[in-house]
């Protein structure tokens, strides 16, 4: 019995590489897998239409008249291929019923044997749940005959003997369009476009899930946008998406399509632990989830607590790091989970989908406290490579996934740290925009939970206003800052470190701004309340010495600058531990080192602060590498005070590499529009003002229609470029400018 071929069944690309593959005899196994690889097997998750590949096949063989005999197996024992052989054997040789006896006689009939028309045979075994099932019961290989098999298993035993493996993914996302398209239509329905390519989206292109939601949609006489909106609301689950009568003879709903393979595979080496590491894994990004964020502390705490728990006992439980990898490496085999772990990123990929079945699965406790325990496991990883692209870029998605998937179970009874540091990672990263987003949503949030007057929801505010001054909204920053200090003050008092924390802040944002003088009398003063109150040598206390030096610096005193930025760093030495120093730690001694090198330059010896940037950033380069981010800051510095020292050819080929490393950048990036302006500004007084003009007219173009007129930036590129339009027909000679960065964290 051949299953039925489903409504508007998508003829892919599969279809093709599987007629290839067969025509020549042997057994293919046909598995998922939502990408097809140059090499090797990659796995994918059930539902997505191996059944229905398998049928298409046999079906097309039987009606082009190449076979003599079909047997089509549900093989998801090893009694029910036995069976199957049995039966074949009872109809096809008409042998007594006899269990395994006549399922060998079966297979001997199969075996290659000399005659003038041998009979040509397909085998279908669909659905193996396990290879050891299949041991010693594979179809012989023949030159007349053909096996068949789909699993979502991908252990090496399946590609033994002959056999080879032929991946099926998800639908493309035209597949995925064609037929939700189709399927409505048949019944009248005609969506538009947008509304069904975002619904195929929603559902990760999964063939089930979409031919389900299409039934449900007709069934329920609802529009598709209406469905959306039911899928989203986190409310309800996946079940209540799922239509009362399924499509297409499916004999299970989307949300347990994958329950079987995972109560497998929590049986399997390490027994007990596959269930725990997906479910900590369906918190997060289902894109790309680091594996040293599975692998951390928490992690291990909570699969340590879970597989103690899920055992009935109390006993500790040694969970590692290896046997995490383990169970992660048993979730690919069963095609719950893709693991590429020789990568140089090791990341899982996990369908939307499962992460959300998985989700729906557990109770609100245990819920919460997978959530609780996954956003530790991503905020424990995020110093390790803080200047690495790829893990940033993880643990950007990563937390973004945690935070929107927690339904509030990350506000009990406080914000968890991870909500704020993601808005902090996003500003540190210069995506401005996306962190005063989140810091404005933050802010309301905290407000509404827990009042306008808690610690949280005030800090909240600070740190939105800290990076609209980061971001260049001095205005925005300087109010803010303004109305928060009146509420710090009169909630907690003059001293505390929240007050503290915003009147310095305050500080910086006036002397960027311009109001120099009165940034050092206001660091002056904060610096005094914070000794007083904290001690000369705390972190706090340093921090605002440093800020104060660097703006005794801009007012013309280098003298005192350097010998207060040479204090902070001196007191900072006696502090840290060479052997373990932090990531902060590291950066405070940077940025003090980087500040003397500024001083040097600023005090008219600009060949001095070459020197000094330039050591730094080949001591740093041999420790970091080239292209490391404080490396390329250091570059950048190094090229501005190249040209200030008379080098201005060095100074202009430095930026153009610097250029040329940083291609990945988006053109609005901060770092782009400070390499071009400095660019352009040596350009012009290397007596290239052609050039230069070019280059500051584009960007100035871009920074109006980016930050608006007002921004410091902008100020600065129009000044800039006003005198070289001036100077292109008088040859004005212009001191050096201060370069387009600031050295103030």
């Amino acid at each position: 019995m051949i299953p039925s071929q489903a409504e508007w069944f998508q003829d892919r690309v599969e279809t093709s590489r599987l007629a290839q593959l067969l025509a020549s005899g042997g057994t293919a196994v046909v598995e998922s897998a939502d990408r097809v690889p140059t090499s090797g097997v990659l796995a994918g998750m059930g539902g997505v239409g191996k059944t229905q590949l398998a049928a298409h096949y046999a079906r097309t063989a039987w009606e082009a008249g190449t076979l003599d005999v079909l047997v089509w197996i549900t093989a998801n024992s090893r009694s029910a291929v036995v069976a199957g052989y049995a039966r074949a054997a009872v109809e096809i040789l008409g042998v007594d019923p006899g269990g395994q006896e006549a399922a060998r006689e079966f297979l001997a009939w199969l075996e290659p044997k000399s005659q003038p028309s041998p009979c040509r045979w397909l085998v279908i075994l669909d659905d193996i749940a396990d290879p050891v099932d299949l041991s010693g019961w594979w179809p012989p290989a023949s030159p007349h005959g053909r096996a068949l098999a789909t699993t979502r298993r991908k252990d090496a035993a399946l590609t033994g003997g002959g056999r080879r493996l032929i991946e099926v993914g998800l639908f493309t996302a035209v597949q995925a369009l064609t037929y939700v398209t189709s399927a409505l239509a048949a019944y009248g329905r005609i969506e538009p476009e947008e509304q069904l390519t975002a619904l195929a989206d929603d559902l990760g292109q999964l063939p089930l899930a979409l031919s389900q939601a299409a039934a449900y949609i007709i069934d329920a006489g609802i529009s598709c946008q209406v469905y959306r909106g039911l899928l989203a609301d986190r409310t309800r689950s996946l079940a209540d998406a799922a239509p009362d009568v399924l499509p297409d003879d499916q004999t299970h709903t989307v949300a347990a399509a994958w329950s079987l393979s995972l109560d497998r595979a929590d049986t399997l080496r390490p027994a007990g632990l596959a269930r725990a590491v997906l479910q900590l894994a369906s918190a997060m990004d289902p894109n790309g989830i680091p594996e040293h964020a599975l692998t951390s502390p928490p992690a291990l705490a909570y699969l340590i607590a879970r597989r103690a728990r899920c055992d009935g006992h109390q006993a500790e439980y040694s969970v590692s790091g290896d046997k995490t990898r383990a169970a992660l490496r048993v979730l690919h085999r069963l095609s719950l989970i893709e693991h590429s772990p020789d990568a140089p990123h090791p990341r899982i990929r996990v369908h939307q989908l499962v992460q959300r079945a998985i989700r729906e699965s557990l109770s609100p406790i245990d819920r919460a406290d997978m959530t609780r325990s996954a956003a530790d496991s991503l905020l424990a990883t995020v110093d390790e490579h803080r200047n690495d692209r790829a893990d940033k870029d993880d643990f950007l998605a990563n937390a973004l996934a945690v935070i929107q998937n927690a339904q509030g179970d990350l506000w009990d009874p406080e914000p968890h740290p991870l909500i704020p540091q993601l808005g902090a990672s996003l500003g540190a990263d210069c995506q401005f925009d996306a962190a005063l987003e989140h810091f404005r949503q933050l802010a309301k949030a905290a407000n509404l939970r827990l009042g306008s007057d808690n610690r949280h929801t005030l800090a909240t505010r600070h740190n939105l206003a800290y990076w609209q001054w980061r971001a260049g909204d001095l205005g925005s920053a300087s109010t803010a800052l303004v109305d928060l200090l009146g509420e710090t003050q009169r909630v907690f008092g003059p001293t505390d470190h929240l007050t503290l924390a915003t009147r310095r802040v305050l500080a910086n944002v006036r002397g960027e701004a311009g109001e120099v003088a009165t940034a050092v009398a206001e660091l002056a003063e904060v610096l005094e309340d914070a000794v007083k109150d904290r001690g000369a040598t705390d972190l706090f206390a340093l921090d605002v010495r440093h800020n104060l030096s660097y703006w005794q610096g801009v007012a013309g005193d280098t003298t005192l600058a350097t010998d207060g930025i040479k204090e902070v760093l001196s007191i900072r030495h006696q502090q840290i531990d060479p052997e373990r120093m932090t990531e902060e730690e590291f950066d405070a001694i940077l940025s003090g080192l980087t500040s003397l090198a500024e001083q040097c330059g600023r005090s008219g010896d600009a060949a001095g602060a070459v020197d000094q940037y330039a050591e730094l950033a080949e001591g740093l380069g041999h420790y970091l590498g080239l292209n490391h981010g404080a490396v390329r800051s250091l570059r950048t510095s190094l090229a501005w005070w190249k040209g200030c020292s008379g080098d201005i050819a060095g100074a202009i080929a430095e930026y153009t590499a610097l250029l040329e490393e940083e291609s990945d950048l988006e053109a609005h990036h901060p770092n782009i529009r400070t390499l071009l302006h400095n660019l352009g500004y040596w350009k012009g007084k290397s007596g290239d003002l052609a050039g230069g003009i070019a280059i500051l007219s584009d960007l100035l173009e871009r920074e109006l229609r980016e930050l608006g007129p007002n921004h410091p930036d902008v100020r600065l590129t129009r000044l800039v470029l006003t005198r070289f339009h001036w100077a292109a027909g008088t040859v004005l000679q212009l001191p050096p400018r201060e370069p387009a960065t600031w050295h103030l964290m």
